[in-house]
């Protein structure tokens, strides 16, 4: 199978590639030195859709591409900056489905559960309904719109993705600092949803819907198992033999990180009811066996 990737050098394009070394992998890639060094020598690189005047050699696009969303504080500059490192690239592919003669059999395109907005204790499946309320929900709106425009011409697949757990990057790596130095506990009050999924089951998942005839539309990147805060960052505590004790009050969240505090304080309780239903076995659907798989073995 021949893939177009798009962010094949961020956390999930990286580790998908690694992992998947039967298919015959093309990166579009911004920088061509640091793809060589990072992905294995087969690959092949590209520095531009421009290159490209159609995908005729291409049976399946996955596209991650996009700023990293919690890096920076959300000014109007990075706003936009943000948004249209996805919306651009996205529109560009659309442009190169609609060119193709014998276009991919399926577009699997970015999107994240924020789509969702902050929900309480709401359960939510993919049926679940969205409105563009805040900035994370108005970004993957607009994201997931524009990958539908390929629709015409092949199966789309938009990836609602949660809390990616890996010791490589994300949001784990930044959270193990404090709790190694005894500094770590709850966000805020704790009781706000997390929904999180090792870095295996996104991988594993995104080449599961690669062949996954039948599934088109958003699907919720996620593990079985939502848990609040408080209960995640328990757990975190019991496996690096740590406390869970000193919480990190919403006002100082707001003050560091200003309106991107909102990924750490919105509750999303989001369950994958498209994988499970079409037959996806997760590898870690418990917590505690995910974070032991990531970090006892260190």
């Amino acid at each position: 199978m021949n893939v177009l990737i798009t962010g094949g050098t961020g956390l999930i394009g990286t580790a998908f590639i690694k992992q998947f070394t039967n298919l015959n992998i093309t990166v579009l890639a911004r920088s061509i030195p640091k793809a060589k060094a990072i992905l294995p020598a087969q690959v092949a690189l590209i520095s531009s859709l421009d290159q490209l005047t159609n995908l005729d050699d291409f049976d399946a696009v996955i596209n991650l591409a996009g700023e990293p969303i919690i890096d920076k504080r959300w000014r109007d500059k990075q706003k936009d900056i943000i948004c249209q490192s996805r919306w651009h690239i996205t529109e560009q592919l659309v442009a190169l489905f609609a060119r193709s003669s014998n276009p991919p059999k399926v577009f699997i395109s970015g999107s994240a559960i924020g789509i969702y907005s902050d929900r309480g204790d709401d359960e939510l499946p993919e049926t679940a309904a969205v409105s563009a309320c805040d900035f994370p929900s108005t970004l993957c709106s607009t994201w997931e719109q524009i990958a539908n425009k390929a629709s015409p011409y092949t199966r789309v697949v938009t990836l609602r993705t949660g809390i990616v757990l890996s010791t490589q990057g994300g949001a784990l790596k930044k959270l193990l600092l404090p709790f190694k130095c005894f500094v770590g506990g709850p966000i805020s009050h704790g009781q706000q949803y997390m929904s999180w999924i090792h870095y295996q089951d996104m991988i594993h998942g995104i080449y599961f819907l690669l062949s996954a005839d039948k599934v088109s539309g958003p699907v919720n990147m996620v593990a079985p198992e939502p848990l609040p805060n408080r209960v995640f960052t328990q757990t975190l505590a019991g496996v690096l033999n740590r406390f869970a004790i000193i919480p990190a009050p919403k006002l100082m969240l707001w003050l560091g990180l200003g309106e991107s505090s909102c990924l750490l304080v919105d509750s999303q309780r989001v369950v994958p009811q498209v994988l499970i239903k079409h037959g996806y076995d997760f590898k870690f659907s418990n917590l505690k066996a995910a974070l032991k798989d990531l970090l006892i073995k260190q």
